[in-house]
């Protein structure tokens, strides 16, 4: 007797459509509110990261159309561009002393004896170190198929990113990567570096005597 008046009492229950809005609007509106905001934070990874990697595309293009050596007031200017057009101010963080963004450019340089990638040059801004002469092959498997000296100018940006909701996505750094070949002249020089760009100017660090430093141009192995 007592299951049926149970059952009876869960069938009425389910039958009434009578309730309060406020009621109902208290419990979904905080479910609402957290859709919507996990929705607009994952959305706004994707298209920070697109603005990312085009800031970082227009960089390489701006690069690869110089014709005259680069110098560090270039490189600053680069540096201020990318915070410019990613909405992040390139200033130091006073909180832990670190910068927001980091933006490194280096020219690679493939030798086909060697069958080796080489740094040419590379310049960092922000915190990042410059790559060394011989980290071009970490980059291996990033970059293009390249003729005997041939050079290409590659540009990699870090860019700290802090979701405004709480929603599962802890701060991480969103970094991009591109390579560009040089456009109007067969290198891009930088004008505080000597190493060797395939084009004459000679390696600083070869042997006395050598035909990497004595005749870069027609050097078969440097």
């Amino acid at each position: 007797m007592t299951f049926d008046k149970l059952k009876a009492g869960l069938r009425r229950f389910g039958k009434n459509q009578e309730g309060y809005v406020t009621l109902e609007v208290a419990i979904m509106l905080p479910m609402l509110f957290m859709l919507f905001a996990a929705s607009w934070v994952y959305f706004d990874v994707f298209n920070q990261q697109g603005i990312n990697q085009k800031a970082n595309y227009v960089i390489g293009d701006m690069v690869s159309r110089e014709t005259d050596p680069l110098d560090s007031d270039y490189l600053d200017n680069a540096f201020s561009m990318f915070g410019l057009l990613t909405l992040n101010p390139v200033v130091v963080d006073e909180r832990d002393g670190t910068y927001p963004a980091n933006l490194r450019i280096s020219v690679v340089e493939y030798n086909d004896r060697s069958k080796k990638y080489r740094i040419l040059w590379s310049v960092g801004r922000g915190d990042v170190e410059p790559l060394g002469k011989n980290d071009g092959q970490d980059y291996a498997d990033k970059l293009p198929v390249m003729a005997n000296k041939e050079q290409v100018i590659m540009v990699e940006t870090w860019d700290k990113y802090n979701p405004i909701f709480s929603v599962g996505l802890d701060p991480f750094v969103i970094r991009t990567y591109s390579f560009t070949r040089p456009r109007y002249a067969p290198q891009i020089l930088y004008d505080l570096q000597k190493e060797n760009n395939g084009w004459g100017n000679g390696d600083q660090d070869a042997p006395g005597n050598s035909q990497c430093k004595n005749n870069a141009e027609n050097a078969v192995d440097c």
